[in-house]
């Protein structure tokens, strides 16, 4: 049997793929599995060994940029996949996405599984239309693509999984060794919405009570470049004022090379404490673990559908913005995972 999986965009939901992935290989030992990603998400499954070749797209826009070049690499990318003639086409993510598929039908395998919205939805040639569970997690929603091949979903926690580099490690061991940090949690803004973003009040304050406790420091993150940028606002211009006046156990780390590097530094903390969004899930499976801040889930994604999955991570829930959070219960969470 030939599988193919495509993941779309989004690093988070990619993580959030491989415990599908796992419970695929257990149950179809013998099946190849093969997966399409993008040059944006693909490095996390660069080293997943549950699947037999990874493919990978350019992005058409990147930055808000055309890239034609890219055009042609990805028809270059989908007649290499029509010529593997794939019994099952798989369009994984618990959401119902229109583009990825037509990415996967382009496909041309003789079934193509997906998510829809509802009974009225109609795509030609997606020969297996599975109703998107609204109640569910999107780890166990994932699970309900496989059905079509026959497997049931996992009836045990199958936790995600990130393999991180060798040099990644090395440069986080480099970097805490020249700041001589050996105990630490991280704070992270690295989030396009505002409202799920603690405020500089609340970082000076959790780590302040975090340090008089424990004498652990912080390490504080946020996602570099400009705040006027659509596609990924960043927080230098909130940072420069607010990093000259830092008390000596915060420590910013600025992940402007690259963000492995604050992949690496995450390895080592008691625990990070990061707005919902994609480096809260690969904080997710660090040693320490995450604590995700969620606000306005009338408008965000629900904890209950896109929380952290890892058995030692966890989520604090605010009504508007994360600056409603109560000082003493984030404290007080935190502490939970200092030993």
């Amino acid at each position: 049997m030939k599988i193919l999986i495509i993941k779309r965009d989004k690093i988070g939901d990619m993580l959030l793929v491989t415990p599908m992935l796992q419970h695929l290989r257990e149950s179809l030992p013998n099946a190849t599995i093969d997966f399409l990603a993008n040059d944006y998400n693909y490095f996390v499954l660069k080293e997943n060994n549950n699947i037999d070749r990874l493919f990978v797209y350019f992005r058409t826009k990147h930055n808000g940029k055309f890239r034609p070049l890219a055009f042609v690499h990805e028809l270059f990318i989908t007649l290499k996949l029509i010529l593997n003639r794939y019994d099952f086409v798989i369009a994984a993510g618990g959401v119902f996405s229109p583009r990825a598929l037509k990415r996967a039908i382009r496909i041309r395998g003789k079934q193509t599984i997906g998510f829809i919205l509802d009974d009225l939805t109609t795509f030609k040639n997606l020969t297996n239309p599975i109703l998107l569970p609204s109640h569910l997690h999107e780890v166990e929603a994932n699970y309900l693509l496989l059905k079509p091949l026959g497997i049931d979903p996992s009836l045990n926690k199958i936790d995600p999984i990130l393999f991180v580099k060798p040099s990644w490690i090395e440069y986080a061991k480099n970097w805490l060794q020249e700041k001589d940090l050996k105990e630490f949690i991280v704070i992270g803004i690295n989030s396009r919405r505002d409202k799920r973003k603690p405020s500089n009040t609340q970082i000076l304050s959790w780590s302040k009570k975090i340090y008089d406790r424990y004498k652990v420091k912080t390490v504080l993150m946020w996602q570099p470049g400009e705040q006027n940028n659509k596609i990924y606002p960043g927080d230098n211009e909130r940072m420069q004022l607010f990093l000259d006046h830092l008390p000596s156990y915060i420590i910013p780390h600025n992940s402007e090379v690259s963000l492995f590097q604050a992949i690496a530094v995450i390895q080592f903390a008691y625990v990070s404490i990061l707005p919902d969004g994609g480096l809260a899930h690969l904080a997710s499976v660090s040693k320490g673990g995450v604590i995700a801040l969620f606000a306005d889930t009338n408008v965000s994604p629900h904890p209950d559908n896109w929380r952290p999955y890892t058995k030692h991570s966890t989520y604090l829930l605010a009504d508007k913005t994360v600056e409603e959070l109560d000082d003493e219960v984030v404290v007080d969470t935190i502490a939970n995972y200092i030993k």
